[in-house]
């Protein structure tokens, strides 16, 4: 007897043997059933090789007890201490399933089914299985027939006898023999409808790839035809019945539970299809109707069941089919999508645990292997394999994949799947989720091998194979190509110009010949230069791939590196920091401003990396003012002085329109912006400043060029529309009025000239052709227009707004703001305005009558011909003007009595607005939505055309530009006109009741 605290030597030897529970264990030996074997250290050492000992020793005493009599139990422990290859595959599958513990039990006697070791049982098919199920007279008697096959697959899988690609070549002939049983069973039970069909089973997916898992739908279509003689449309409903039936027999749940869901939604039209077609009409749907993804699908298609000469015939007829879908108009924006890996519908609680549509899954090598399939088996018939590892090694074979990129894959896919076989295995469930729980970890760790330290060694190799899936999954279409323009290796198979042409074709390249030469340029030779572009370019060039333009993101990182490839820091940039390369590819191909900004400054590419260097948020007003003025400090005149604030604000543009495009886009370390509310309002306060900090720098050197330190007179600038609202987008002028106060003692006339000249030479300064985008400067909404005086006093400004003010003055001075100059003077100004534009008592009925007529003549006189009032984002139905004209008559009628709509800011006033009650929060949201949507779109436009726009492009590549920044991915198009439409729509049906009214 122990003596208490003590341990057993027998609880110390089951630690050391992988127990986790030696107390339960040591009262499992001690059961009556084990008697016989419980001092035998073979038994102790056979459970602990397996992945849950403690799990292995509670299913084989289940199994004793559930034995029928004693001299069975004794027979099962005789075979299990004698013989080693059943000790081993018995109690690896107790150690590894649950569920197959859970069928011994109920039936005991099929131990017996692993105690058979000869060289045919190593590797078993079709044949074999079907042997195994063919006393199953019923739809249980299969189910457990199938287990019992399963059985003796697991068994082999767990000891190491066949590898995960053997395993699941093996648990799809079980499938197929399983099939063929079912139809036989169907066949059996309708002899009358089997008589007047013929019915081919074609297994698609997994199954007819021939990589099943443990526990998967199994994909089938259905091909019928009527025997000769018999009438077609009754002979396709009885080959439907029998089909129905087939899976009826493998899906329903019975006693024994159910083998598999049989899954007939690969067939045309899905499920809104008829279960079974003939082959013609199989064949009419395949050549009219189908997509990409559907040819895709058929890469698997293989007959199994049924009449064997009819699946010849459907494979011989659509096949072909198959190879030409590279050919199709829309196979670029499909395989696009079908490229990008799509999380989003994973509940965000599974994303990192999904060994299956996460990002390094097992669907990255699935997809990337059968894409290039499709892309160059055109040409090769040795790729026209369904099976994922065979058409892996094939592709590298032929060069069409690097060597070393296959084998590191090959080793990430077999680990993968291993992972996914058996997780599922322990309990027989559907799932490709990496369990959270640590014992279900530890197990999942023992049985791929790992016994010292097995979870923390099962997560370290899975996060290493998912890194590797994931660094090559883009690689692996791109290396390749750098490897057929740089020929650095003699000897090695390598892609053929048209290959490799065919690849860039595929991959959205509207002109490969110069997409090759590009990359011949960038990636040739033997310089270190060359050998970094070789190791970044694979990367690179699928985030081009991603964009609308592709083309256009290689010339211009061409460009880039002609200009930079010299200096020490770029290369090393884009290699080492971590966000610099994708920020650089986004904003390279997503439209002319950005690269063109960058082009004239290359060095700006600094902007982009994710050091202390670098960065993309915006610079404040202060910060800026600060930089432009110390510029023109060190100038040697106004010409030099603005031509450096000029640099600045060129740079401080690019920053902009690159954070933009990156918040849009998003990349792996920054996920899309969800407030697109948030990402207008930074591009308008970071144009705005940028603005405000331009004209400050240059009002001092046209100055100091003039006069000196001081002018004869106080000089202000008031910006005015968006520019006053902190609203600018990249193409805006800049509104603005003007204002002076001679100094005590300076001569009027003299001052008023000094004034003039000032305006006039900034206006010059600013517009010098250069490299440098110009500043446009607006001074219309001034008094009386164009016609009024470019310069006014202060006292000026008051007499002519006591006197003439008309109402559209007033409406335009919401904006005005000081922005630049004298601010006691600017600040003074705005103090001569509030009245006029927050009037005490708000606007009268004439008024309001006024500015809804300046409104509605503003969109029948404006509106530029032919353009699609719908969709003009500025003056159209619901858009900018709709929402501030609307806001901008509630802070005239409202603004004196509310604080908060004292703003110059649309979207400020208008949730005001909202909190003092003159708006539902409802019709707010409405008319923000809109807005924000329409500023968008402006933006849009600018960043891909280069040239300011309110309206959608009509080129197709820059509306697919336009719908990627707002969020649309390839070939949608038409849903963004949709959504801006229908944004439009509920906004203007705001405006009609608030503004109208």
């Amino acid at each position: 007897m122990t003596a208490p605290g003590r341990r057993s030597s027998t609880f110390t030897r089951l630690l050391r043997h992988g127990f986790t529970d030696p107390s339960a264990a040591e009262r499992l030996l001690d059961a009556v059933e084990l008697a016989p074997v419980r001092d035998d250290p073979v038994l102790l050492e056979a459970l602990g090789a397996t992945a849950d000992p403690d799990l292995a020793l509670h299913g084989l005493v289940r199994l004793l007890e559930a034995q029928p009599d004693p001299t069975a139990r004794r027979e099962l422990l005789d075979t299990l201490i004698a013989a080693k290859p059943l000790r081993d595959r018995l109690l690896g599958v107790l150690g590894a399933s649950e569920a197959l513990a859970d069928h011994l039990a109920r039936h005991a006697g099929d131990w017996r089914a692993l105690v058979t070791y000869e060289p045919r049982d190593l590797h078993r098919g079709v044949e074999d299985f079907e042997r195994g199920l063919a006393e199953a007279d019923d739809p249980v008697s299969l189910r457990v027939a199938y287990r019992r096959c399963l059985l003796s697959i697991a068994a082999r899988d767990v000891c190491g006898t066949i590898d995960v690609a053997e395993t699941a070549a093996e648990l799809a002939d079980l499938a197929t023999a399983t099939l063929r049983a079912a139809l036989a069973l169907a066949e059996a039970a309708a002899p009358e409808d089997a008589a007047l069909c013929r019915l081919a089973v074609i297994a698609m997916g997994k199954c007819g790839g021939h990589e099943l898992n443990y526990v998967s739908d199994v994909d089938v279509i259905f091909v019928g035809e009527a025997v000769e003689g018999a009438d077609e449309p009754r002979a396709l409903r009885a080959a439907t019945a029998l089909a129905s039936h087939l899976m009826r027999i493998c899906s329903e749940t019975t006693v024994e539970g159910s083998i598999w869901p049989v899954d007939a939604n690969l067939r045309p039209e899905g499920r809104n299809g008829p279960l079974v077609r003939t082959l013609s009409s199989h064949l009419a749907y395949y050549q009219r109707w189908a997509k990409t993804w559907e040819f895709q699908a058929l890469l698997k298609a293989r007959p199994v069941a049924g009449d064997p000469g009819l699946g010849a015939e459907y494979v011989a007829a659509l096949q072909p089919l198959v190879w030409q879908a590279a050919d199709r108009e829309n196979f670029v924006p499909d395989v696009q999508k079908m490229r990008r890996r799509v999380v989003e519908n994973i509940p965000a609680a599974e994303v990192d645990r999904q060994l299956k549509l996460g990002p390094g899954g097992l669907r990255d090598v699935e997809f990337a292997v059968q894409l290039l399939q499709l892309v160059h088996g055109r040409a090769d018939t040795s790729l026209h394999s369904g099976t994922t590892l065979d058409a892996l090694e094939a592709l590298a074979v032929g060069g069409y994949v690097g060597r070393a990129d296959a084998a590191q894959l090959d080793e990430a896919y077999r680990f993968l799947r291993s992972m996914e076989h058996r997780i599922q295995l322990h309990r027989l469930r559907r799932t490709h989720l990496v369990p959270e729980d640590e014992a279900d970890l530890r197990r999942l760790g023992r049985s791929l091998g790992l016994r010292t330290d097995p979870v923390a060694g099962l997560l370290r190799a899975w996060k290493r194979h998912a890194s590797v899936v994931r660094r090559l999954h883009e690689k692996l279409f791109y290396r390749p190509l750098l490897d057929a323009v740089a020929q650095l290796a003699p000897g090695e198979a390598r892609l053929s110009a048209e290959a490799a042409r065919e690849r860039m074709v595929a991959l959205g390249y509207a002109d490969p010949a110069a997409a090759l030469r590009h990359l011949e340029a960038l990636a040739s030779g033997v310089t270190r230069k060359a050998a970094i572009q070789r190791t970044l370019l694979p990367v690179l060039l699928g985030w081009f791939a991603d964009s609308a333009d592709p083309d256009a993101g290689l010339l211009n990182f061409r460009k880039v590196s002609d200009a930079l490839g010299k200096t020490p820091w770029y290369l090393r940039l884009l290699r080492d920091e971590g966000a610099a390369a994708e920020n650089l590819a986004r904003v390279l191909s997503a439209g002319r401003l950005a690269p063109d900004l960058l082009m004239r400054a290359p060095e700006a590419v600094a902007l982009l990396g994710d050091g202390n260097a670098g960065g993309l948020a915006p610079r404040g007003r202060a910060q800026l003012e600060q930089e432009t003025l110390a510029a023109v400090r060190r100038a040697d005149g106004a010409v030099q002085a603005v031509a450096a604030v000029r640099g600045v604000r060129r740079r401080e543009l690019f920053r902009t329109a690159a954070a933009d495009i990156v918040g849009s886009y998003g990349t792996e370390a920054q996920p899309v912006e969800a407030d697109q509310g948030a990402l207008v309002d930074r591009v308008g306060a970071a144009v705005s400043d940028l603005t405000a900090a331009t004209l400050a720098g240059t009002l001092r050197a046209v100055v100091r060029e003039g006069w000196g330190d001081t002018l004869p007179t106080r000089f202000a600038i008031i910006g005015m529309g968006r520019f006053g609202g902190h609203e600018l987008g990249y193409g805006s002028d800049a509104d603005v009025l003007f204002v002076h106060e001679p100094r005590d003692g300076a001569d009027e006339r003299e001052a008023a000239d000094a004034a003039n000249k000032v305006v006039s030479e900034m206006r010059r300064l600013l517009q010098v052709p250069s490299a440098d985008p110009p500043l446009l400067i607006d001074a219309d909404l001034r008094p009386e227009g164009k016609s009024g005086p470019l310069v006014r006093t202060l006292k000026s400004y008051e007499a002519y707004y006591r006197r003439w003010s008309l109402v559209w003055e007033r409406h335009a001075l919401l904006r005005a703001e000081c922005v630049a100059g004298d601010e006691d003077l600017g600040r003074r100004f705005i103090e001569l305005v509030d009245p006029l534009r927050y009037p005490a008592g708000g606007l009268d009925d004439d008024a309001v009558r006024e500015i809804r007529r300046l409104k509605a003549r503003m969109e029948s006189e404006r509106l530029p011909r032919g353009a699609d009032p719908k969709l003009h984002a500025k003056l159209g139905p619901g858009g900018l003007s709709d929402v501030e004209w609307t806001v901008q008559l509630m802070q005239l009628r409202h603004g004196h009595e509310e604080a908060g709509l004292r703003t110059t800011r649309t979207r400020a006033a208008l949730a005001a607005a909202c909190e003092a009650g003159l708006i539902s929060a409802e019709n707010a949201t409405t008319l923000d939505e809109a807005w924000v949507l329409a500023t968008r779109v402006r933006n849009a436009v600018m960043l891909v055309r280069g040239r300011a726009g309110d309206t959608f492009p009509t080129d197709p590549r820059e509306l697919a530009a336009v719908g990627r920044y707002l969020g649309h991915g390839p070939g949608h198009a038409g849903d963004m006109l949709d959504e801006y439409r229908r944004t439009a729509r509920r906004a203007r049906a705001v405006v009609d009741e608030l503004f109208y009214a």
